[in-house]
């Protein structure tokens, strides 16, 4: 997966690329989100994908690289990425995971092992893969199944979407 690799300049942004899908490929509105910490690196990524109509967030897909403090939740405990769901959804109900299963999933000619987890709530699909650069992708979507076609999706943003300027 070479296109997976750290960049070798640093952007104003994140110094990982960010695997998700193109906002031109979504029929709604694109949020990003920046996790900075704070010697100002960054520390992960968030998109939210909202549908046009007011019908609310559809989909956030996260990208955390080794070491983001986001990445470490205690056994049971969401994503942060679910949770950035619930959040927007203004959803304060506990939700908690109470299962994984892992999938093996074709992604072009590259092999994903997807988990898959299973959670408290069930309008809630959520999946994580780590890429070869030890990114850890998240993708927590609302009423919807996250099926095998969606990762044919995802690709490399380009890196002026996430610099300031």
């Amino acid at each position: 997966m070479s296109f997976l690799r750290r960049r070798s300049a640093t952007p104003a942004g994140p110094d990982f690329d960010v695997l998700a899908m193109d906002p031109g490929d979504w029929p709604g509105n694109l949020g990003a989100g920046l996790l900075p910490a704070p010697d100002g690196s960054c520390q992960g990524v968030f998109l939210r994908y909202d549908l046009f109509g007011g019908r609310g967030p559809a989909m956030i897909i996260g990208n955390l690289p080794e070491g983001s403090p986001a990445r470490d939740v205690a056994e049971g405990e969401i994503p942060f990425e679910v949770a950035q769901l619930l959040l927007a959804l203004e959803n304060d109900e506990e939700v908690t995971v109470v299962g994984t299963e892992d999938v093996p999933v074709m992604q072009g000619d590259n092999l994903l092992i997807v988990r898959r987890l299973k959670l408290s709530e069930s309008r809630i699909s959520c999946v994580q893969f780590d890429r070869s650069d030890n990114v850890l992708v998240t993708i927590a979507a609302w009423d919807r199944p996250i099926t095998d076609d969606l990762y044919a999706l995802l690709k490399p943003l380009p890196a002026e979407l996430f610099q300031q300027g």
